[in-house]
């Protein structure tokens, strides 16, 4: 690991049945990820993912590169939504290592270049 590594990961196309899936799996019904009438009713046009959803795969990217128990912390800030049929691109930028220890910079930016969840996580080196 050096500083300005870089990681990706192409999550899924955020489809309908991705959100019902996991709002069974999390418990998280909240209907402005499943019901597009709700939506509408507030003034939404359509449902969108789950913060939290994007904070797995954003995980996912980490986990795929170092086993978890490396995993030193890892945090996010949530800037924008991501709309159904969107296809998120997760990034992770060592941005630098020290102490035995990297540190990333972590985004989930959509095509359009969207930026839709900034983050950070720390993870043992070796």
């Amino acid at each position: 690991m050096k500083t300005g590594d870089t990681l990706t990961l192409d999550a899924p196309e955020i489809t309908r049945t991705v959100l019902a899936l996991y709002a069974g799996a999390s418990g998280d019904h909240n209907p402005v990820h499943i019901d597009s009438d709700a939506c509408r009713e507030v003034g939404i046009p359509d449902v969108f993912a789950h913060g939290m959803l994007s904070m797995a795969y954003l995980g996912r990217l980490l986990t795929d590169w170092v086993p978890q128990r490396r995993i030193r912390s890892y945090e996010v800030r949530f800037s924008a939504i991501t709309p159904v049929h969107a296809k998120p691109r997760c990034t992770g930028t060592v941005s630098r290592v020290e102490d035995g220890l990297a540190h990333l910079d972590l985004t989930i930016s959509l095509p359009d270049g969207t930026v839709t969840l900034v983050g950070s996580a720390v993870v043992l080196a070796n």
